[in-house]
């Protein structure tokens, strides 16, 4: 199968040949033809399978149709829970509406106002946003969903676990009911498939992927470790084993900080990435990160998904996530679109049952290493996969003092919470 064959059109078709594209992936040709076709879509794909062309695709052909987008109007939203995956979003629907005179318009909190209420007075065909920052807009009447024709939920399940939910129903009851909606996932949830029963109309639903499983091209392996050796264990793998581009992750946006002090300190170039961070400093370290100018880019759980790096071979769990769902994303940063990865977690014996929790999650015992000069004073107890069903968690109620892409207001200058009198 083909492009060709998807009801693109010539447009469009000489932008994916461009980025050297020939075949589509298995999520992008079931949703294509179904977003043409006009229907409501629930798709679920691992990251890194080509989902946001899965949808970008097929949007830009439904609107190259249609009249352009009033002031202040737009006639697609898409609805992303963070800034770094509403820019890649935005840089998506730039690539390959390139040959198409579409408006399209990105809008996201921790970022000036002003210059977003200013674009979206030329009209947007398409407007990614996250939901906060939408809301703000709308509230300031920069922004209005009349002429809306298509929504589309991107990382759905993400945003039920950041607590938005409130905020989508709020965006949701704005809408024209009469619209085609798309729900687009890394996984489909039981909350998740309760959203879409007042979303979706008798929906295509689509999945490539087993729920919670991680991709066959990544190769995912244990460094058994006492906690107090972990940063100079990953210096030595990444001297060692010539890791030239390594992403790491913390549980915490202090401990990205003082890794990213220390790596730097034994001559390794890195950078952190989390909520704390400004915009600003956010962008230029992803920049950095994808150039090759820094070699380890040390983030908190904000950056697991919608970090769109061209054959990153590395991922580091520096510490386990607490929700072992967290670490399927972690890893799909690696092992994308056909090329080989490695996803290598540094486990202290008092994250055992984290350990477990993500066994049990993936249905398999992952290897285990001993590091030579790293060997565990405290030993790491022998892994027993326990096959019990996993019971579905609730998402996260709001939280009050930090949220990525809240109200901008509340979080202008480096997503610091307020203080309390």
């Amino acid at each position: 199968m083909s492009f060709d064959s998807l009801g693109l059109s010539a447009p469009i078709l000489a932008a994916v040949k461009e980025k050297g594209y020939e075949t589509p992936s298995p999520i992008q040709a079931q949703a294509i033809p179904a977003v043409i076709e006009g229907r409501d879509v629930m798709a679920a794909a691992q990251t890194g399978t080509g989902k946001t062309a899965g949808f970008t695709l097929p949007l830009l052909e439904l609107l190259s149709k249609g009249p352009r987008a009033p002031s202040n109007q737009a006639r697609a939203l898409v609805l992303t829970p963070t800034r770094e995956l509403a820019a890649q979003v935005a840089e998506s629907v730039e690539t390959y509406g390139k040959n198409l005179s579409l408006n399209s318009t990105v809008v996201f909190g921790g970022v000036k106002i002003n210059p977003q209420m200013m674009k979206l007075r030329r009209g947007a065909d398409i407007l990614v946003a996250t939901p906060g920052r939408l809301m703000d807009l709308y509230n300031q009447k920069a922004v209005r969903f009349d002429k809306l024709e298509v929504l589309i939920l991107d990382e759905a399940d993400r945003m039920l676990d950041m607590g938005f939910i409130r905020d989508i129903r709020k965006i949701l009851a704005l809408l024209p009911k009469r619209r085609q909606n798309l729900m687009f996932s890394a996984t489909f949830s039981d909350d998740i498939r309760s959203l879409a029963k007042g979303l979706v109309n008798d929906p295509v639903e689509i999945s490539v992927s087993p729920r919670n499983a991680t991709a066959r091209t990544v190769t995912q392996w244990v460094s058994p470790v006492d906690k107090n050796q972990k940063p100079a264990l990953l210096a030595h793998l990444i001297w060692e084993e010539k890791w030239e581009q390594v992403l790491v992750f913390s549980r915490t946006k202090h401990g990205a900080n003082k890794l990213t002090k220390f790596l730097e300190n034994n001559g390794i170039k890195a950078a952190a990435i989390h909520g704390n961070k400004s915009q600003g400093a956010r962008t230029r370290a992803l920049a950095d990160f994808k150039s090759g100018s820094i070699r380890a880019l040390v983030a908190t759980d904000i950056a697991a998904r919608g970090l769109d790096i061209d054959q990153l071979p590395q991922v580091v769990n520096f510490d386990l996530p607490n929700v072992p769902e967290d670490y399927v994303h972690r890893i799909g940063r690696t092992g994308r679109a056909g090329s080989t990865g490695q996803a290598v977690s540094l486990v202290a014996a008092e994250e055992f049952k984290l350990l477990s929790d993500i066994e049990r999650l993936i249905k398999q015992v992952l290897d285990r290493k001993v590091t030579e000069g790293f060997e565990p004073v405290h030993k790491l107890p022998p892994s027993r996969l326990n096959t019990r069903p996993v019971r579905a968690k609730k998402p996260k109620k709001p939280r009050v003092d930090h949220r990525d892409g809240q109200r901008s207001g509340d979080n202008a200058r480096g997503h610091k919470p307020k203080a309390r009198r």
